[in-house]
C-alpha cells in the first residue's frame, strides 16, 4: 500500500464520490480513473472529537484536499487556529501550562513561519512523498488466528486512513513495537524469576522494534528518506494543529528545540522562532509542571493498560476505574506530603490528574 503514487494529499475516493468537484483531484491521464483524492477524512482535519464539544458540528476550515506541501501545512495551520475557544474559560480550573488563547495565536504563527522555512529544504520535500497508510495501527485493530496467532485474519479501523506526508508517519511507533519504559525502583525488589521474565519480555520488544524499524526505513521507499532524517526536523508539523489539546508548552518546546538547533541541522537562515532568555526562564516551570503531568500519564497508561485517552475493553472497566481512584489517592497523599514542605500542593497535584475520573 505504501509503495501506491498519489498525486496530491487528503482521501482517497471514488471518482464519481457525490462531493463538489472543486474538491475533488485526479489521479491524471496514466493512473487509476476510477478513484480521487478528495477531503481528508480523520478527525485531524474535522471538528468532530466528542472530547471538544464546544466544536464539534461547527465548520472545519480546511480539509482539502492539497496539492502542495505549501498548502497542507496551512491546512494544519488553519485547524489549529479553528480549535482555539472564542473566549477564556474563567470558571473551569486550567492546567498551568495550558496557555491563553493569545499565546495560542502567537505559537501558531511563530509555527507557519517555521514551517515555511522548513519547507523549502531539499530534504524536507523529499521526505513529503504522499504516502497512504493505516492511521491506527495498534494491537486492538489487528485480529489473528485463534489456532495459530501468527496469522493475521483481519485490520480493522481503516476510517482515518488518508494521504499523508511521509514524515507525518514518524510520529507514532505502533504500540507491538514500542519499547518498554525504563523499569521503576520496584523492579529492583522483584523476585529473580520474575526479572528473567522482564528481561525476555524487552528482549522480545527489542525485535519487535528493530524489525519494524527495518521494515519502515530499509523495505519502504518513500518512508525511507523521513526515518533516516533526525526528528527534530518535523515535531512542529506534528504539534501545530493540536496545540489547544496538547497545551502551549509542547508546540513551544518544540520550537524552543528546534530553533536551539537551527545550525546543526544545517537549515538556512535563522530559526523565525527565537525566544530570549528571560522568556526562557519563565517558560521553565510551565515544562517542569508539564514533565510531571506526562510521567504521571505515562505511569498510569503502563500500570492499567490503557492509552492518553483512557481507552479500556468494556470488560475490564471496573477494574480499571477502582485501580485508577487508588492511584489518585495515592497522588494526592504525595502531595500533601510535598505541600508541607512547601512543594507540589494538593490543588495543583489535582489540576496535574491526566484523567477526568477521581
Amino acid at each position: 500500500m505504501a509503495s501506491l503514487g498519489f498525486p496530491a494529499y487528503g482521501s482517497l475516493y471514488f471518482a464519481d464520490a457525490p462531493i463538489e468537484s472543486s474538491k475533488k483531484i485526479s489521479f491524471g491521464q496514466d493512473l487509476d480513473q476510477r478513484f480521487c483524492i478528495g477531503p481528508h477524512c480523520s478527525s485531524t482535519f474535522w471538528n468532530l472529537c466528542p472530547g471538544e464539544p464546544e466544536l464539534y458540528g461547527s465548520p472545519s476550515p480546511n480539509c482539502g484536499p492539497w496539492d502542495t506541501l505549501t498548502k497542507y501545512c496551512t491546512g494544519l495551520i488553519e485547524t489549529g487556529t479553528s480549535r482555539l475557544p472564542k473566549q477564556e474559560d474563567t470558571i473551569s480550573p486550567k492546567r498551568p501550562y495550558q496557555g491563553s488563547i493569545q499565546e495560542h495565536i502567537d505559537l501558531l504563527k511563530s509555527s507557519q513561519e517555521v514551517m515555511q522555512k522548513l519547507i523549502n529544504d531539499k530534504r524536507i520535500q523529499d521526505a513529503a512523498s504522499p504516502v497512504l497508510l493505516h492511521a491506527d495501527f495498534h494491537k486492538k485493530n489487528i485480529y489473528v488466528s485463534a489456532e495459530d496467532p501468527t496469522v493475521i485474519t483481519g485490520i480493522i479501523d481503516w476510517q482515518s486512513t488518508s494521504i499523508e506526508p511521509a514524515f507525518l508517519y514518524n510520529k507514532h511507533t505502533p504500540d507491538f513495537a514500542v519499547l518498554p519504559a525504563p523499569p521503576q525502583e520496584e523492579t529492583l525488589k522483584q523476585e529473580a524469576h520474575d526479572i528473567s521474565q522482564s528481561d525476555r519480555d524487552l528482549k522480545d520488544a527489542q525485535i519487535c522494534n528493530q524489525t519494524y524499524d527495518v521494515v519502515m526505513t530499509a523495505l519502504t521507499p518513500k518512508m525511507r528518506a523521513s526515518r533516516l532524517l533526525d526528528p527534530a526536523l518535523f515535531t512542529v508539523f506534528h504539534h501545530c494543529y493540536t496545540t489547544w489539546t496538547d497545551s502551549a508548552v509542547m508546540i513551544r518546546q518544540r520550537l524552543i528545540e528546534l530553533s536551539a538547533r537551527w545550525k546543526e541541522l544545517e537549515l538556512d537562515g535563522s530559526c523565525p522562532y527565537s525566544p530570549t532568555r528571560e522568556e526562557l526562564g519563565k517558560y521553565k516551570q510551565d515544562l517542569e509542571d508539564f514533565e510531571v503531568h506526562q510521567r504521571l500519564m505515562f505511569w498510569l497508561m503502563a500500570n492499567m493498560d490503557t492509552n492518553s485517552d483512557g481507552w479500556v475493553p468494556n470488560e475490564d472497566w471496573e477494574n480499571a476505574l477502582e485501580a485508577n481512584r487508588a492511584a489518585y489517592n495515592m497522588w494526592i497523599e504525595m502531595a500533601r506530603d510535598s505541600e508541607a514542605e512547601g512543594e507540589l500542593s494538593v490543588e495543583k497535584a489535582d489540576i496535574l490528574w491526566p484523567f477526568d475520573a477521581r
